[in-house]
């Protein structure tokens, strides 16, 4: 989950924008092309950035959060969005598939250990890849944070969230005939996967304008018209991944492997009004990770362009600089 890009508002506490200094398209196998860039100070501090959705696919504001004279910034767009291609395709693309992407990147790119940033689903990811790969990570910055839990599913798009956003919640949930309003994600799964791609599209817009319309602190309950191709791998790709339970079985959850986080260090910032990932999921993880500092920010919801997420997020990563 995430809020839907091209929506972020410009926040003055980041770091000037800056142009990647090495741009490639990465072949991962299963016909699957994944772009990569890399900005900020090659011989620096490496931090890899994962973003949300799924389906999100990386932006240049995501370079601005770091240092760019201390700290070498990754960035990729996930299987099947952003640049990546084949475009809004689930075939091959689980989370396991993502994890050994960050595996491939990080061997390609020649580096030891690095630092994992990542935002709600790129929150998830980040947790997941590290405790397939302890070694691999130094510290983890996590926002907005989502487990893929079934609670936090049936929240976002089973009502609770609608609760407080009832206009919203009826533009989503009215598409529906009224007989399938109980399974909202597979309603939504039928008509996104219909291979009619103007009722793809249509529903795409629906699916993405529900989660846009929540995300900041400052929203008015309005998303405005998202792009159809950003739409159709967003919506697609997420219903994807929640409609399989994240790919993760029982024993694969994360709250169940935080033994193997017992020595990585990790911080943790989370908006006190996030509609879409409420707070609960953030504080129970940080009950279960004795090396995180959980921050709860104030008058903030689940965007990462919110200004104090912003604001805290950058104090973070500049109090990490060696």
């Amino acid at each position: 989950m995430d809020k839907v890009a091209g929506q972020k508002r410009a926040v003055q506490v980041l770091y000037p924008s800056i142009e990647p200094f090495d741009q490639r398209i990465l072949s991962v196998g299963d016909g699957h092309h994944i772009y990569v860039e890399q900005c900020g100070k090659p011989d620096g501090v490496p931090v890899v950035v994962l973003h949300g959705g799924p389906g999100g696919g990386c932006s240049p504001s995501m370079r601005r959060y770091f240092d760019p004279a201390v700290y070498r910034v990754i960035l990729f767009d996930q299987r099947g969005c952003g640049r990546s291609r084949p475009h809004a395709e689930v075939a091959h693309n689980t989370t396991w598939h993502l994890v050994s992407d960050i595996e491939k990147i990080r061997e390609a790119l020649g580096i030891e250990r690095w630092m994992v940033f990542g935002g709600s689903w790129g929150a998830t990811l980040a947790l997941i890849y590290a405790q397939a790969h302890v070694s691999s990570v130094r510290h983890l910055i996590l926002r907005g944070v989502f487990l893929g839990q079934k609670s936090e599913l049936d929240w976002f798009y089973g009502g609770g969230a609608g609760r407080f956003w009832p206009e919203a919640w009826a533009r989503f949930a009215d598409l529906i005939p009224e007989q399938e309003q109980d399974d909202l994600i597979a309603a939504y799964g039928a008509r996104l996967f219909s291979g009619d791609l103007m009722q793809e599209t249509r529903y795409a817009r629906a699916w993405a304008g529900w989660e846009n319309a929540l995300a900041s602190i400052d929203s008015t309950g309005l998303s405005g018209e998202t792009p159809s191709q950003y739409a159709r791998a967003f919506a697609r790709l997420e219903n994807h991944y929640f409609s399989n339970q994240l790919f993760l079985s029982p024993k694969q959850a994360v709250l169940n492997n935080m033994d193997r986080l017992a020595e990585v260090p990790g911080d943790i910032v989370q908006g006190r009004y996030d509609m879409i990932c409420p707070p609960q999921t953030a504080w129970q993880l940080a009950q279960a990770w004795p090396k995180a500092r959980l921050q709860m920010v104030g008058k903030a919801g689940h965007a990462l362009s919110d200004a104090p997420i912003s604001a805290q997020l950058v104090k973070i990563m500049d109090a990490l600089r060696p």
